[in-house]
C-alpha cells in the first residue's frame, strides 16, 4: 500500500508540471512565426506586403520548423499606429486583400498543419470608426458608450489618467480617454472604483461597458468561426481604467471573457500583451510575453540602452549578450524566476526572439551570424514557446535610419522588408525601389533567404537544426522544468538545466569572446554533446570530483544525461 501511495505522490508531482488542462491540446509544441504583413512580401506590386505574400510563403515558414503564425492586425485602419488604429474590425484593410484572401490563408496554412492567430486590439478604437464617429455626436445612440467622454478635467489625484485625455470640438463633450496616440481612443470597458463626482466613470458592469463586452466577443467569434485558432490581445491589462493593480481587469478576462472563449473555442488560444504573467495567466491568458517592456524584460540581456532604441539610459556594463563579456544575469534572473515559478504548470511565459515594437536581435554590434547563433541557442531552449520575429531566422539587421511609416516613429527599424534572393528588392515587391513600404536593409552583402538556404552553416540551417532538436527532446520543450546551474556572480557561461519525462539536459551559453569554464555539481552519468555550435565544449571532472564545463568563445552548446 505503502508504494502504491508513492506512486501516486510521483505523479501527482509530476502532474504539477504539466501544462494546464485547460490550454488547447496543441499549444506544448507549438513554435510561433510573427508576420507584420506590410513587410513580408507583396505580390500586386504596390510595395506594401499583402495575404497572398503570405501565403505564397507558406512552404517556407513551415520549413523553419514552425507550427503557427501570429499575424500582426490586418483590420481596416487608419495607419497612424501600423494597424492598431482600427477602423473596422470585421474587415480586412484592402491593402492586403479580403476577408475571403484571409480565410484562404488559413485554409491553406491549416493545410500545411499551421496555425493562424489574428491581433486583437481589444483596447481601443481608430477615430474614424463607425462607432467612435456616433458616440460623438449624443448620448444614447448604439454606440455612445462605447467611449469615454469626461465633461471636465479634474484637479489633482488623477494623473495617470489625465495624459489620456484629448480635447476636441466633438458635440457629445469637451475632451474623450484615448490608450495611445490621439487617434486610438479608449473603448469603455469601465472604471474599477468610479468616482461618483465624475458621471463618466461608469461601473465595469454598467450597460455600456458590458455591451462593448458583447462586442468583443462578437469580434472574436466572427473570426474564430472562418476558422482563426486564436488571438494575441493587444494591451489587454489597459481595459478597466483607474485599476493600478489589475484587480478589476483580471477579474473582467477570468469571469467573462475567458470562461466564455473556453466554453466556445476550446482549442482556441489566448495570448497576452500584458508583460507581467503572473497577472495575465491568472486572467486566464495561455501565455505572456517577457520581452521589452514594463518592469518584467530582458534588456539586460540584449540592449546597451533602454530596451529599443539609442541614447535612452545607456547602460555602461553592456548587455549579457555582447562579446565584450561585461553584463550581468542577476537583474534579469531575479524578474524571470519570479515570473516563471508564478505561472509554471498554469500557463507560459514567452520570451521572442524580437517583435514589431523594439530592436531586432541583429542590432547593437550583435550582427555576426555567430552572434546570432548563440542567442538563438538561449531562446529557443528555455521554457515556454517559442516566438521567431519574421527574418530573425536569417538575421535581418535593424536599420536604425528608418523613416517612420504608418505611425511607426523609431520602431520603423524593426519593421523593414523581408530578404528573400537576389533580385530587385530582394524579391519582397516589383514595385520601383522609393516605393517600398520601408528601406531596406542597403547593405550589398546583405543576408537573403536565398543564400541562407545554399549555405548548410547558415544561421537559417541552425535555427532549423534547433528546432529540430527542441522537437525531439521532451527536456527542450515548452513544459520541461529549468533552473540555473551556473552562478550569478560568475555568469559566464550561463548553464541551465531543463527536465522533462526522465529526460535531462544542461545547456550551456557564452555570448563573450574569450573561453570560459564554470564548476558545478557532478553528475553520475557522463554527458553527450547533442546540439549547438562551438570549435570546443568540455564537461569534465577535477581532481576534488566537482564537473567543471569549459567552452570556447562565442559558443552555446546542449548536452543530455
Amino acid at each position: 500500500m505503502r508504494r502504491l501511495f508513492c506512486f501516486f505522490l510521483i505523479l501527482s508531482a509530476l502532474a504539477v508540471k504539466a501544462q494546464n488542462p485547460s490550454q488547447p491540446s496543441w499549444l506544448s509544441d507549438a513554435v510561433f512565426y510573427q508576420i507584420y504583413p506590410s513587410s513580408y512580401q507583396d505580390t500586386d506590386g504596390n510595395g506594401i506586403g499583402d495575404i497572398a505574400g503570405i501565403i505564397s510563403r507558406l512552404d517556407y515558414i513551415k520549413s523553419i520548423g514552425v507550427n503557427a503564425i501570429w499575424l500582426n492586425p490586418v483590420y481596416v485602419s487608419g495607419w497612424t499606429d501600423g494597424g492598431y488604429d482600427v477602423i473596422d474590425f470585421y474587415r480586412v484593410d484592402k491593402r492586403f486583400g479580403t476577408n475571403s484572401d484571409l480565410v484562404e490563408l488559413i485554409n491553406q496554412a491549416h493545410e500545411r498543419g499551421i496555425k493562424i492567430v489574428m491581433d486583437l486590439v481589444a483596447g481601443h478604437s481608430s477615430d474614424q470608426c463607425e462607432w467612435f464617429l456616433q458616440s460623438k455626436e449624443a448620448p444614447n445612440l448604439r454606440y455612445s458608450d462605447y467611449y469615454i467622454w469626461p465633461s471636465f478635467k479634474p484637479d489633482g489625484g488623477y494623473a495617470s489618467l489625465l495624459s489620456k485625455f484629448v480635447a476636441t470640438d466633438a458635440p457629445r463633450g469637451p475632451y474623450y480617454i484615448k490608450n495611445f496616440f490621439d487617434t486610438q481612443p479608449a473603448l469603455n470597458f469601465g472604471f474599477a472604483n468610479p468616482d461618483p463626482t465624475h458621471p463618466w466613470e461608469q461601473a465595469v458592469d454598467a450597460p455600456g461597458p458590458m455591451a462593448m463586452r458583447r462586442e468583443l466577443k462578437n469580434i472574436i467569434s466572427f473570426w474564430m468561426d472562418k476558422g482563426v485558432d486564436g488571438f494575441r490581445v493587444d494591451m489587454a491589462a489597459s481595459l478597466v481604467k483607474n485599476d493600478p493593480d489589475k484587480s478589476a481587469t483580471i477579474k473582467l478576462w477570468k469571469d467573462d471573457l475567458m470562461k466564455w472563449f473556453g466554453q466556445e473555442y476550446p482549442e482556441g488560444v489566448l495570448i497576452a500583451e500584458w508583460f507581467n504573467p503572473a497577472q495575465s495567466i491568472e486572467a486566464g491568458f495561455d501565455l505572456d510575453f517577457f520581452c521589452h517592456d514594463g518592469q518584467y524584460n530582458y534588456s539586460s540581456l540584449f540592449f546597451f540602452n533602454n530596451r529599443r532604441r539609442p541614447g535612452a539610459g545607456s547602460a555602461p556594463s553592456g548587455p549579457y549578450f555582447d562579446e565584450a563579456g561585461n553584463g550581468g544575469l542577476k537583474e534579469w534572473y531575479d524578474l524571470y524566476t519570479y515570473q516563471y515559478d508564478a505561472v509554471k504548470g498554469k500557463g507560459y511565459v514567452c520570451m521572442p526572439t524580437g517583435n514589431h515594437d523594439f530592436n531586432r536581435l541583429c542590432t547593437e554590434g550583435r550582427t555576426k551570424p555567430e552572434d546570432l547563433k548563440v542567442a538563438m541557442t538561449f531562446l529557443l531552449t528555455m521554457p515556454g514557446v517559442p516566438f521567431i520575429y519574421y527574418g530573425d531566422e536569417i538575421g535581418l539587421k535593424q536599420n536604425p535610419k528608418a523613416p517612420s511609416t504608418d505611425g511607426s516613429g523609431f520602431r520603423a527599424g524593426c519593421r523593414i522588408p523581408m530578404l528573400w534572393d537576389g533580385t530587385a528588392n530582394a524579391g519582397f515587391s516589383t514595385a520601383p525601389i522609393e516605393k517600398i513600404y520601408i528601406p531596406q536593409d542597403p547593405d550589398p552583402n546583405r543576408m537573403t533567404v536565398e543564400k541562407a538556404e545554399a549555405d548548410p552553416k547558415s544561421l537559417l540551417n541552425y535555427v532549423r537544426g534547433l528546432l529540430k532538436l527542441r522537437s525531439e527532446h521532451p527536456a527542450l520543450g515548452a513544459d520541461a522544468s529549468w533552473r540555473l546551474v551556473s552562478f550569478l556572480d560568475n555568469p559566464y557561461p550561463m548553464v541551465y538545466e531543463r527536465v522533462k519525462d526522465g529526460e535531462r539536459c544542461y545547456v550551456v551559453i557564452n555570448p563573450s569572446a574569450k573561453e570560459v569554464s564554470v564548476t558545478v555539481a557532478p553528475e553520475n552519468n557522463k554527458p553527450q554533446l547533442i546540439g549547438g555550435f562551438y570549435k570546443k565544449c568540455t564537461y569534465k571532472q577535477n581532481r576534488s570530483g566537482a564537473a567543471v564545463i569549459s567552452i570556447s568563445p562565442v559558443s552555446a552548446a546542449i548536452f543530455k544525461f
